[in-house]
């Protein structure tokens, strides 16, 4: 019902940016809750940067002053500027949107993950 699509990943060199992109489409009435996560070979998925239901928004201790959430709610999409890249921040990144369709059922939804290599 609810589809992400992810964009802006690829291969930048150690002190670059990258900017990754989603945007969510299909049968959405809210979106409580938007952002990235990301993950490693045979590690969990963890938090990179969300906006939360609660109105704030969240980022890993890792990326603080790095990254920059940002989002377009017209567009229902969101960004994430990267600067200062590092080679630890090479991960498979996933766009996470929570919220409610037009027929008022919860939904939660993952992108299909886009990769992010940084090289040292």
């Amino acid at each position: 019902q609810v589809q992400l699509v992810e964009s802006g990943g690829g291969l930048v060199q150690a002190g670059g940016s990258l900017r990754l992109s989603c945007a969510a489409s299909g049968s959405i009435f809210s979106i409580n809750a938007m952002g990235w996560y990301r993950q490693a070979p045979g590690k969990q998925r963890e938090l990179v940067a969300a906006f939360t239901s609660g109105g704030t928004t969240n980022y890993a201790d890792s990326v603080k002053g790095r990254f920059t959430l940002s989002r377009d709610n017209a567009k229902n999409t969101v960004y994430l500027q990267m600067n200062s890249l590092k080679s630890e921040d090479t991960d498979v990144y996933y766009c996470y949107a929570e919220g409610a369709t037009m027929t008022f059922q919860s939904f939660g939804s993952w992108g299909q993950g886009t990769q992010v290599t940084v090289s040292s």
